[in-house]
């Protein structure tokens, strides 16, 4: 079972992937590679980079991966705190407390 499941990932992941990298390595990108470049290179305010980033998956995967890991990062994060996910994210936004 568990399998089938690792196969039907490896396809989806696999359809994703779009792009090859530039540094001579055949691999191509994947969307949490994408993910990871571009919200580095956002908040090290490099937009030649997060462009560049952008163009390795489609805008959908790029906007998933994104998510996915500020998902990851905020459950990190709050674990880390010892608050809940809810108010670890309003604190990084800047909100008030719900």
């Amino acid at each position: 079972m568990w399998g089938r499941f690792r196969k039907a990932g490896g396809r989806v992941a696999e359809a994703l992937r779009t792009e090859t990298k530039a540094d001579g390595d055949k691999r191509p990108h994947n969307l949490f590679e994408a993910a990871a470049v571009y919200v580095a290179a956002c908040a090290e305010d490099d937009q030649e980079r997060a462009d560049e980033a952008s163009r390795w998956v489609s805008p959908e995967a790029l906007s998933f991966g994104v998510n996915e890991l500020a998902c990851r990062a905020v459950i990190a994060l709050a674990r880390e705190r010892g608050e809940s996910p809810r108010t670890v994210a309003r604190e990084l936004l800047g909100l008030p407390t719900a």
